[in-house]
């Protein structure tokens, strides 16, 4: 029986024996450093994507990716001089301009990707989206008819995600409420809402009793 204590016993491994445990314990090391490298590498590409990425105005394309349907550019909340934003309802205005100043504060920016349309603009947004979706039942879960919100100047679409995200927590204070579930970037006016809350929103917009 051996009665050495087991770090003096491991001296008295055979040399070839004492390289192979050298030998795996490198090539362990190795692939821990190559499996972490491998994940922060791909934390830092979906992070970088999501920086780069803008909020689209409306829809999602089958199998989940952004589609865009507005044809918008990056516009202020403040460029009262483009109809985009110059025909919105005056109170979403000023709940827009309000909290623009405020996020400005930490540092974030809001964009208006689209905001006030027209009805014919509204029409050919919304044969886009039957087209690309197959069928005006698909199509009206992400553009509405010409009885929009948008055309009503009540609704905007606002980017980038940072932006989104402080609405998120902090639109209710100024009466900005996300109005449909699938549409992070759609916000109306909602008075009640600076007391109470934001209302439920609807799932999306084929669900919303106002535009039928």
């Amino acid at each position: 029986m051996n009665t050495l204590p087991k770090q003096h016993r491991e001296t008295w491994l055979p040399a070839s024996r004492r390289r192979r445990r050298r030998g795996l314990l490198l090539v362990l090391i190795i692939a821990i450093a190559l499996v972490t490298t491998a994940i922060f590498a791909i934390v830092y590409l979906q992070h970088s994507l999501l920086n780069r990425s803008e909020t689209p105005a409306f829809g999602v394309e089958q199998g989940g990716e952004p589609q865009d349907f507005s044809g918008g550019s990056e516009l202020s909340v403040f460029d009262g001089d483009n109809p985009m934003v110059g025909n919105l309802d005056p109170e979403l205005r000023q709940a827009l301009e309000a909290a623009a100043n405020d996020a400005a504060g930490s540092g974030v920016h809001f964009e208006v990707n689209s905001g006030w349309r027209t009805v014919e603009e509204q029409e050919r947004l919304f044969a886009e989206a039957v087209e690309q979706y197959g069928s005006e039942r698909e199509a009206a879960r992400w553009v509405a008819p010409p009885t929009s919100m948008h055309v009503q100047g009540k609704a905007v679409d606002i980017g980038p995600m940072t932006a989104t995200d402080w609405l998120a927590q902090f639109g209710s204070d100024y009466g900005l409420c996300q109005t449909y579930s699938n549409e992070l970037w759609h916000y109306e006016f909602v008075a009640e809402a600076i007391d109470n809350g934001c209302p439920v929103a609807y799932a999306d917009a084929s669900e919303d009793p106002r535009l039928y």
